[in-house]
């Protein structure tokens, strides 16, 4: 760990599909000119200004492979606009001559120019800056998850859980170009910092070869945009229901040739979890997180600290009772980059990562039906280096990376109630232990661009060994066909090999369990396999919309889920012999209108998108992987099926952001869930002795599922200063106009009763230097 820290002040951070764009300016006789240079592009939500030095040099960093609107402008000089494809990974050079005002130097640029990306061989829905920055604002530890649930076949449950596409803890997060593959809901570790969040690229389906392990859906997630010279910064603050408040701040300086950045935030709220209760009992929640970034020339790096610390939420009994239990988790990593051009055609990169992650959980005396203890975590490095060249048609990429890390988990528990459980389940357990969890992986890519058509394969070889030791290869075909600019038909096959969710896999896999109860399964918990079909298109709609249908089928061996260990609040994975999930989704987006203002602001007159997903996803039966006691140690009948716990059918999302004046605007966001399965209910008539009326009325007892529910949220901004780069904004927010009562889980198959926040207010202000 020491020696990768060191390493770091040593040693740019990339993502898969990025490459740089350098633009150089001069005037006609061949001298640099200091200009405003500005990179568009609708289908990726960029927007980036960036100004050139003294020489007429700039770099925009890390933009995705696609095209882009690039205008060039310089008082006395006539601005110039043309359209630039970033398609390697190799630097892409841009020369730009001004000529002396008034002869025209402009490139005529149709305004959807960017609107489609018609080279991308899979549909990546994006995030920009502006999004970012414009989101409603969350309870802490949700920010990111919001913002990934604003798109087409994602699920947003309990507690901040994300699942893309019926999956469930598969989902990875590539920050900065490093992967990600724990769980990243509130309550399992820290958020990721949204103030320090660049833009996302959020892909489901055509995966490049080079992403493996966590396939339900990967989330690039880019913190670093290009550094604005000289010293910068800026200061956020707010406050809102719930007893919700949060204080960020970031400084940085930048020269032409190396910068420095820092941030540190913190958060707290009564309302960090969704409570089984509408009352909100012990629900406190605090985070807190520190990163310093340095980058120079070849080299980059990134150190940050992260901690959470939150009450579990009570139920009523549970809180009469005095209970008291507590959950913290802390992350501590270094992340390095070295990366150098090798010749004008290829690029050599080497990513690392060292990290320490641990969680804990403690419970007092009065906790009821059962107090648990528990210290787990993991401390581990990742190595990752590729090599990516451009010959011709093809665009190649090839690569190894390596992960080896030590995990350590402590349990323990003693039953207060014991008319809770069975007479055979141990009144008492505890449980420690260790292993070395050690993963490989090597691949190969080709992109291939010829007329109308892109085609992608690549082939990926993965090793796993913790509890279990396989390896598999996994193929991967993508092609797009594109006949003009405004129409694009995809299709992509995926292999996938997703290995097992850590948190608590040494627990519910080991021997010392078979004594809590006379009745106990435990089977291995193996990698999922898993084959991913896509067919997929995007049209433009009178050259101001963009429209994108997805269809999608899975089938998968060994399909993840996970299960609690008694009354505990512990989850651990288990699998299911086969998992199929298919659907639809579809999804409407509006590009930005934009007008160029005497104050140098962008009037975005009207934006927004509206999506609908239509999802059905069953498991079929025996259970094949996993710990189950007494009455649970029946797996099921082969062949059977049940749906799964993210069999959400209907779902839609929307926001429309309207500019109402250059420094003011207002939108309405709003979201329709059909509801999720709760476990059976054997006796209905009991509920009504157990379960508040508000919360009854809520569930369809016939079909098993919670009721359809739907909520609308209000946003507006107003830019209250702005001066050269500077500037103050203030953002007010009310979630949940309607003030409805939403059960987002109820009994969940494998989860218990959780309600969505009422109404909430909450302003923040955000000064920028």
């Amino acid at each position: 760990m020491h020696f990768l820290i060191a390493l770091t002040l040593a040693a740019g951070l990339v993502q898969s599909d990025a490459g740089d764009l350098r633009v150089t300016v001069t005037d006609a006789t061949g001298a640099g000119l200091k200009s405003v240079v500005t990179v568009e592009s609708d289908a990726h939500q960029v927007h980036r200004v960036i100004d050139t030095d003294d020489t007429g040099a700039a770099t925009a960093k890390r933009l995705p492979f696609g095209a882009y609107r690039v205008t060039v402008a310089r008082d006395g000089f006539t601005s110039s606009t043309a359209l630039v494809r970033v398609s390697t990974s190799a630097p892409t050079e841009y020369h730009v001559t001004l000529a002396v005002a008034p002869v025209s130097t402009a490139v005529d640029v149709a305004p959807d120019a960017t609107l489609i990306d018609t080279r991308q061989t899979t549909t990546v829905r994006h995030v920009g800056a502006e999004m970012v920055q414009r989101r409603p604002a969350p309870l802490p530890g949700r920010a990111v998850p919001e913002l990934i649930n604003t798109q087409p076949g994602w699920l947003l449950e309990a507690n901040g859980i994300v699942h893309p596409r019926g999956s469930e803890n598969q989902t990875q997060y590539v920050i900065d170009g490093l992967p990600l593959t724990d769980n990243r809901s509130p309550g399992f570790a820290p958020e990721i910092d949204p103030d320090g969040v660049h833009s996302l690229g959020i892909i489901t389906g055509g995966y490049p070869a080079e992403y493996g392990r966590k396939l339900g859906g990967v989330v690039e997630v880019a913190t670093i945009g290009d550094p604005r010279r000289g010293f910068h910064g800026d200061v956020s603050a707010g406050a809102g229901s719930f007893s919700t408040g949060g204080f960020d701040a970031s400084a940085g300086y930048a020269s032409a040739k190396a910068s420095l950045f820092g941030a540190a935030g913190t958060s707290t709220t009564d309302r960090y979890l969704d409570p089984p209760v509408e009352e909100n009992y012990t629900n406190h929640g605090s985070t807190k997180q520190g990163t310093f970034h340095v980058e120079g020339g070849k080299f980059s790096a990134i150190v940050n600290r992260a901690t959470i610390h939150f009450m579990v939420p009570n139920e009523t009994t549970q809180q009469d009772a005095g209970q008291l239990q507590q959950r913290t988790g802390g992350e501590t990593a270094a992340k390095l980059s070295w990366q150098r051009v090798l010749s004008s055609s290829s690029v050599l990169s080497v990513n690392g990562m060292a990290r320490d992650l641990d969680a804990g959980l403690t419970s007092n005396a009065a906790s009821t039906p059962i107090a648990a203890e528990q210290q787990r975590g993991i401390n581990d490095g990742y190595v990752k280096a590729t090599i990516a060249w451009h010959a011709g048609v093809h665009e190649f990429k090839a690569g190894a990376d390596t992960s080896y890390g030590h995990v350590h988990e402590q349990f323990a528990y003693e039953i207060t109630d014991s008319g809770a459980f069975d007479d055979e389940i141990a009144p008492a357990f505890s449980f420690s232990d260790r292993a070395t969890d050690r993963e490989h992986a090597l691949f190969v890519q080709d992109q291939i661009s010829a007329g109308p058509w892109t085609i992608k394969a690549g082939l990926r070889w993965d090793a796993y060994h913790l509890l279990v030791d396989e390896s598999a290869f996994s193929p991967r075909l993508a092609a797009a066909w594109s006949p003009n600019p405004g129409f694009v038909l995809r299709a992509s096959y995926d292999r996938a090999f997703q290995t097992p969710a850590v948190e608590n896999l040494l627990l519910a896999s080991s021997p010392e369990v078979d004594s809590i109860s006379p009745s106990v399964v435990r089977l291995p918990v193996r990698p999922s396999r898993g084959n991913f079909f896509e067919v997929a298109a995007s049209k433009s709609l009178g050259g101001a919309m963009r429209a994108d249908v997805n269809w999608f089928d899975r089938r998968m061996d060994d399909f993840a889920d996970d299960d609690l260990l008694l009354n505990t609040g512990v989850s651990f994975p288990i699998a299911f012999r086969r998992g199929l999930v298919h659907g639809v989704e579809v999804k409407l987006d509006v590009p930005p209108v934009s007008r160029s203002l005497a104050d140098g602001a962008r009037w975005r007159a009207l934006s927004g998108f509206l999506s609908y997903a239509w999802m059905r996803g069953e498991a079929e039966l025996p259970v094949t992987g996993g710990l189950f006691l007494g009455d649970e140690a029946d797996l099921g009948e082969p062949g059977d099926r049940i749906a799964i716990s993210q069999d959400q059918r209907h779902t839609l999302r929307g926001r429309a952001i309207a500019q109402l004046a250059p420094r003011a605007w207002l939108a309405l966001a709003g979201a329709f869930d059909s509801g999720l399965p709760f476990e059976n209910v054997d006796d209905t008539g009991d509920l009504a002795d157990t379960v508040p009326p508000r919360v009854l009325e809520q569930l369809n007892l016939e079909t098993g599922r919670v009721r359809p529910s739907s909520i609308f949220d209000l946003s507006a901004g107003w830019t209250l200063l702005k001066t050269g780069k500077g500037r103050i904004e203030l953002q007010a927010d009310v979630r949940n106009l309607a003030n409805r009562l939403r059960v987002i889980n109820f009994a969940g198959v494998f989860s218990g009763t959780a309600l969505a926040p009422p109404r909430g207010y909450a302003v923040r202000v955000r000064a920028e230097f």
